[in-house]
């Protein structure tokens, strides 16, 4: 091991002022709205098709529904429905992830840095801390879940909102919105502690960093590529059953347990990763850029802030 490796320890942790993290990551949240909302509904609808795709009409058709016989402009078009729920959802839950880490971060550090030192390794402890830190914050993400859903539902089943605004789907639906959080919550955990825990490795072992904070545009890219691409094939499984939860018709209370034994039955253990392929082509870039984005802008606002 390095000795720049060995020097990094959880205890020695960079801390940004909370502006900065804030502002950092809502911007990144706002930027990847902007560029990559229309792949994030190719994506849901991909994950949502339970037939097996054996021809481009039939892709066509998945992808764009009623409108796959539209001209291309309009169907292009067809790819922003949900776009205010997209846009409360994913600006929140960038700042709550990317700015809310740092917080849990320096908690650990403070509080149990030593532990993560002594039971990981200086080098170690500190990749570790970042990951278990990513992977608390992931959890909690579910109280954004009734925006996810809404989203979701606008994007691949619209027919389930049947004229009705989101305050009456509210009033309705109540804590029903909050369907499928335990499976949110299981994907949650690995797949933050993988989007952060690869970025951190990759910092400390590839770039040997001692200040992470420290990374140059092109090193924070490389290391975004790194976690987000861990992050989406660990979390991939759970992810298919928590988006046909979701998907469902309000009224449908088909548990993430039945969802799973019906994929099973019907269409065998490779469904859990379906759309796999396209997040990684097209949700990958997405991930990584709004990531990559968040390093880079946090550290440079807390430079001005």
């Amino acid at each position: 091991m390095s000795p720049s490796i060995a020097a990094g320890s959880a205890k020695d942790n960079q801390k940004e002022s909370t502006t900065a993290r804030l502002v950092g990551a809502g911007s990144a949240g706002i930027a990847e709205l902007a560029v990559f909302h229309p792949v994030d509904t190719i994506a849901k609808r991909l994950m949502s098709n339970q037939n097996r795709i054996t021809s481009a009409a039939q892709l066509n058709s998945v992808i764009f529904k009623s409108h796959a016989s539209d001209p291309a402009v309009r169907r292009f078009f067809t790819l922003f429905p949900g776009l205010g729920y997209a846009a409360a959802y994913k600006i929140l839950q960038r700042v709550y992830k990317y700015g809310g880490q740092p917080f849990v971060r320096d908690y650990l550090a403070k509080n149990h840095g030593q532990f993560f030192d002594q039971t990981f390794g200086r080098g170690n402890g500190k990749a570790i801390m970042h990951a278990t830190a990513g992977s608390i914050i992931g959890i909690g993400e579910i109280v954004l879940l009734p925006l996810d859903v809404l989203k979701i539902k606008r994007q691949t089943n619209p027919e389930a909102f049947r004229g009705r605004g989101v305050l009456a789907i509210v009033r309705d639906e109540g804590f029903g919105l909050y369907r499928g959080w335990g499976w949110t919550a299981a994907r949650n955990a690995p797949g933050s502690f993988a989007l952060f825990g690869g970025s951190a490795a990759a910092k400390q072992y590839m770039f040997a960093l001692e200040d992470y904070n420290k990374a140059t545009w092109f090193q924070n890219f490389v290391a975004s590529i790194a976690g987000s691409s861990a992050s989406l094939i660990v979390s991939a499984p759970l992810d298919v059953i928590k988006t046909r939860i979701q998907n469902q018709n309000f009224e449908v209370k088909r548990s993430g347990v039945k969802i799973f034994s019906t994929m099973m039955a019907q269409e065998g253990p490779t469904a859990l990763f379906k759309g796999l392929i396209p997040k990684l082509l097209m949700t990958g870039p997405k991930l990584t850029f709004s990531f990559w984005l968040a390093q880079t802008l946090i550290p440079i606002f807390n430079n001005y802030m």
